[in-house]
Parts: structure tokens; sequence; C-alpha cells
């Protein structure tokens, strides 16, 4: 049987000394976070078994904020993962004691996220929502700072320049990544279709643009119609996609640059076009997986939730606690890439 670690085999890997390591399990006189979290840390790593009780005490010297979210379609997978993966995020937080609050917006039109982000910040020491770039929504975020409250913007970025910062991918890379996808796999040039759920959501226009860019740049036999919105619907999407297999039998190439994807899949599948387009979505989930392993997709790019969800949380407490940034900034998380061959 093996030995159980004991307080000294603690103090020795943690590098301190067992002083420190009873000031630690006993909560006696300060000691430094960073000494704290070694401490955890080692106890963990040996199974030294009161690494829980040093978590405790850890969390109790923590300060404790709520933190507000607002994102869309509470039925949606997506967004449903989003919601388990912060939650998930503020639990597991080794900076702050943190209490999620997370709505679901019940439609796009601005007024009401508006007034669903005014009901959530007046609970919440900062927020973080999926949003339309609006002047509507520009002037909460303006009047938020104004009060010393930190906005987040999520996924697609809105008040630029006002909010505390964005978290989300690099949308241009995304769009420029589907186009490359698309000429690269389709049979032979032909049309190209481009779902957005919105004009007025940041992210869809500069996925647009990049998927616009390589085309006119790199493959100019192709030729990408105009723009169709969704509004990520799933039945709008599915009927617009067998309308278009329809009527352009050339049709090369598709990408659902939004939600939607749903809707797309299943107008493919009824459809069963002899000549089946290249078509990329957003996010893995299993329908996405099934659709994939039938190679009804040809792409998925997908959000790392949980690392966002893990960083997001790292910057709302930074922004309570510093203050609002002299610049506010961006942060680019890397998207993943599903093919048929790698799920």
């Amino acid at each position: 049987m093996a030995r159980r670690p004991t307080i000294t085999d603690l103090a020795r890997v943690s590098g301190v000394s067992v002083a420190t390591v009873d000031r630690v399990l006993n909560n006696r006189l300060p000691v430094r976070k960073e000494t704290a979290r070694r401490v955890y840390e080692a106890a963990t790593d040996i199974g030294y078994h009161a690494a829980g009780l040093i978590k405790q005490r850890m969390r109790q010297e923590m300060p404790e904020y709520r933190l507000g979210f607002l994102l869309l379609r509470g039925n949606d997978v997506f967004y449903g993962d989003f919601a388990r993966e912060l939650e998930l995020a503020v639990s597991q937080s080794q900076r702050i004691r943190g209490v999620a609050t997370i709505d679901f917006a019940a439609s796009l039109a601005p007024d009401e996220i508006a007034a669903q982000m005014r009901r959530l910040a007046a609970k919440s020491r900062a927020i973080a929502v999926v949003g339309p770039d609006h002047p509507t929504l520009t002037a909460v975020v303006e009047a938020l700072k104004a009060r010393g409250q930190p906005v987040f913007s999520l996924l697609s970025d809105f008040a630029a320049g006002i909010r505390e910062g964005y978290v989300g991918l690099d949308n241009r890379k995304v769009g420029r990544t589907a186009a490359w996808m698309i000429a690269k796999t389709a049979k032979k040039p032909g049309k190209v279709a481009l779902f957005v759920g919105s004009h007025r959501f940041h992210g869809h226009e500069l996925r647009e643009i990049g998927f616009r860019s390589y085309f006119r740049e790199h493959a100019p036999d192709f030729t990408v119609m105009e723009t169709l919105v969704n509004l990520e619907a799933n039945q709008v999407t599915h009927d617009a996609m067998l309308d278009l297999l329809a009527r352009h039998p050339d049709l090369a190439g598709c990408y659902v640059a939004g939600g939607g994807m749903e809707g797309a899949v299943a107008a493919l599948r009824a459809a069963k076009p002899a000549n089946m387009p290249a078509v990329v979505c957003n996010e893995i989930n299993a329908f996405s997986r099934a659709a994939l392993a039938d190679n009804m997709l040809t792409m998925v790019i997908s959000t790392p939730l949980a690392a966002l969800c893990r960083e997001l949380v790292e910057l709302m407490a930074h922004a309570i606690e510093s203050g609002a940034a002299n610049a506010p900034g961006q942060t680019f998380l890397p998207f993943d890439i599903y093919l048929p061959e790698n799920i």
C-alpha cells in the first residue's frame, strides 16, 4: 500500500515551509494568493488528503461577484452548450467566487435586447452580451459605462470603442477559411450561396467580407451570389436552400455564416442533389457531427466554448477590479475545424 502523503511531503513539493502549509490549511495569518495556489496545486498532484480543504480556504478569501450573460435562442443547442460552459467557468474560477446569471434573448429586436441588458445589469457587476450592432444597444453600453459597469460583446462585436472588450473569433478569418474550403473542394467552379443571420450582426458582416474577398482574390471563376438573410431560423434556411438547389443546378458551394445549419442540412437530405455542393457551417454538435459523417457537410468551423468562457470570466473579473480599460480590446480565440475524417 502506498504511503499517505504528509504535510512535510506537501511542503517539499510546493517549495514552502511546513509552517506556511499549516497557515494555508488553518487560515492562520495572511498567505499570498500565489503561495496558497501553489500549495493547492501540489496537494492535488500528490493526492494530499486535505486538497479539498485548501481549495475551500482559498475560495473563502476570493471576492464574490455576480456576472450577467445574455445569449440568444434558449432552445438552440449551441447556446445551451454555451450556457453550461459559462456556469462551469464561473464556478471553477480561481480568481473569484462568481455567481452566473444567464438570460436568453426572446427576439433579435434591438429594443427588447436593450431592455434585457438593463435588467441583467441591475443585478450584475459586469455583463457580457451576444447582440446586434445597433445604436440602441450602444446607448445602453454608454450608460452602463458611465456607472462603472463593464460590458463585453460576445461572438459578434457591437458598441466598439465603448464596450470593455470583444471576446470571440476573428470573424473575417472565419469567412476566408470557409471560402478556401469551398474553392478547394467544389467539384467544379459555379455559383456559391451565403447565408447570414442579419446584417446588423457585425460578426456576420465580417464573415461575409472575408468570404467574398477570398473568392475575389483567389477563385474568381466562382460566382458568389447575393447574400441571403435567414434570421438564423432553420425553417427559413431550409426553404431557401431547397429553392437554391431547384433554381441553380450549378450551385457549387454554400456557407451558412450564422445559425440555421439544421435547416440547410435537412434541405440537402430531402433534395439529394446529383451534384452535392460543398457546404460549410458553424459549431460542432451531435447534429453537425452526423452531417459530416454522412458527407452532407464539408467542414464545420467551431467556437472553442470552454476556452472562451474561461478567458471571458477572467477578463470580467479584471475589469471589475481594475476599472475600465484605456483602450477597449479584442480577444480572438483560435477556432476549431472539423472534417468528415477527424470527427
